[in-house]
């Protein structure tokens, strides 16, 4: 098992001395202006709330001013600014890695607009960590505050792995990534492996020094998992007929946030979520490597075709 892991690590090591998406970036200007609005708001009082009104206007849905007081002084509501605090108490790395993402991005995207960094406290709701709307990126803070911390006690494990420091970022990139793909009709399975693992691969594009596991939001466990069991998990797919099926369950088997995928196999607990994604992604890398097309004319081409001039042949282990 140790020379399967050895071998993990220095295919790993090996396709990064050769990614294609470590471009130059080094004359790219941006500038990140972020607003802790959490810092502004937990800490004002009640003859603030006028002023803070105005300089947040997009935050305050309705003008109920009792409603925004009683959140100043709400002991709930000040117990998490307090944790959000002990793990930010500045945002350095984090402007560091903004800076980072906004340049590669503007390098695939020259009109892009570096918009202006709001942070705020929205009581842990998952299906709004990140937030673009009108030039303004609203990031929870409270939704990243680490694996262990106790307000995300029960959540399962495969959701609050991703709920760290380490992964804003990932989050980030994935609000700007999805602005660039492109919709597809096609809806067999093979299709809807290679739109996931373009999304994918837009995030590598965008982030291509941050490490596989993390950008795939996986434990390194499973991340290795996939890598041992890729061509087991293709000769499945091929065996079982799946690839150019259009049945929509094999989403919630091999696409959906899950804490496994489904093969109805014994495997299946020990397996990692998404695995159809997964491979996705590698299809998808396998026709960069073999083609001579850039991020943008890939976001734009037909899901199968990419498949057909892929060249794709699982890795063996």
């Amino acid at each position: 098992m140790r020379r399967i892991y050895f071998l993990v690590f220095i295919l790993t090591l090996f396709s990064c001395k050769k990614n294609k998406l470590d471009i130059d970036i080094s004359d790219i200007d941006v500038k990140v202006v972020i607003k802790r609005f959490e810092q502004i708001f937990y800490t004002a009082s009640a003859n603030d709330l006028p002023k803070i009104k105005k300089e947040f206007r997009a935050i305050f849905p309705h003008d109920i001013d009792s409603i925004w007081i009683h959140k100043m002084k709400d002991e709930q509501e000040l117990e998490l600014y307090r944790e959000v605090q002990k793990v930010y108490p500045n945002l350095k790395n984090e402007k560091q890695q903004l800076e980072n993402l906004f340049k590669h991005i503007k390098y695939y995207y020259p009109k892009f607009i570096v918009p202006e960094i709001i942070t705020v406290i929205s009581s842990v709701p998952l299906e709004q960590k990140v937030i673009l709307d009108n030039q303004k990126l609203y990031i929870s803070l409270d939704v990243f505050l680490g694996t262990d911390n106790s307000y995300y006690s029960d959540y399962p494990n495969y959701i609050k792995q991703n709920l760290t420091k380490e992964h804003l970022i990932v989050e980030v990139a994935r609000v700007f990534a999805n602005q660039t793909q492109f919709n597809s009709l096609n809806r067999t399975f093979i299709a809807r492996m290679i739109q996931r693992g373009k999304l994918q691969y837009t995030i590598d594009a965008f982030l291509p020094n941050i490490n596989e596991a993390e950008k795939r939001g996986y434990k390194k466990k499973q991340l290795q998992w996939n890598v041992i069991n890729e061509e087991m998990i293709w000769r499945y797919f091929i065996a079982k007929k799946i690839l150019y099926s259009t049945e929509a369950k094999l989403d919630r088997r091999f696409l959906d946030e899950a804490p496994f995928s489904k093969f109805y196999l014994d495997i299946d607990t020990e397996s990692s979520g998404r695995i159809g994604e997964w491979l996705g992604v590698q299809i998808v890398k396998s026709y960069m490597s073999n083609n001579n097309s850039n991020l943008t004319e890939l976001l734009k081409m037909d899901n199968e075709q990419i498949f057909k001039k892929s060249k794709y042949k699982p890795n063996k282990m």
